[in-house]
């Protein structure tokens, strides 16, 4: 059976995660380096990382199987995950997969570029909605579909 990996800082869709993997009784891993309230639910891991800023990304790494399901807007993390055969969903429903992943990083790095170039840089981040909470539960549905 495949598990979901949650890398849970700042991830807006727990809760969402949290009923879907109920649903079908699988295991849910919600890695971060901490201020998660942890569950009782014997499906739900909670797993506790150091603070160093890579250290859930290394975690998820480590343990991710084929087909595991992991939820992330960390682009390096979800190259590494594809690399390892999983799906990878971000928090808003977008999937990562072989065919955009180097285009996407590519684009963050030169974001990265150009705010390291130019501190009045901005790149606007828009809200996270409500369109964005179904658009994920539905994508994490479809793909635990594929790969059950």
């Amino acid at each position: 059976m495949p598990a979901v990996y949650l890398d849970a800082d700042a991830c807006p869709v727990k809760d969402e995660a949290i009923k879907v993997i109920i649903r079908h009784t699988l295991k849910l891993f919600i890695v971060s380096n901490g201020g998660i309230r942890p569950s009782t639910n014997p499906l739900i891991r909670n797993v506790l990382v150091s603070d160093d800023p890579d250290a859930a990304d290394i975690w998820i790494l480590d343990h991710v199987r084929e087909n595991d399901i992991v939820v992330t807007s960390d682009i390096p993390l979800a190259k590494g995950c594809l690399e390892r055969e999983a799906k990878v969903l971000k928090p808003n429903g977008d999937v990562f997969d072989l065919n955009n992943i180097d285009n996407l990083l590519a684009t963050r790095n030169l974001m990265a570029d150009l705010r390291s170039g130019d501190p009045m840089f901005q790149n606007k981040i828009k809200p996270f909605s409500r369109k964005d909470r179904s658009k994920f539960l539905n994508s994490l549905e479809l793909e635990l579909q594929r790969v059950l």
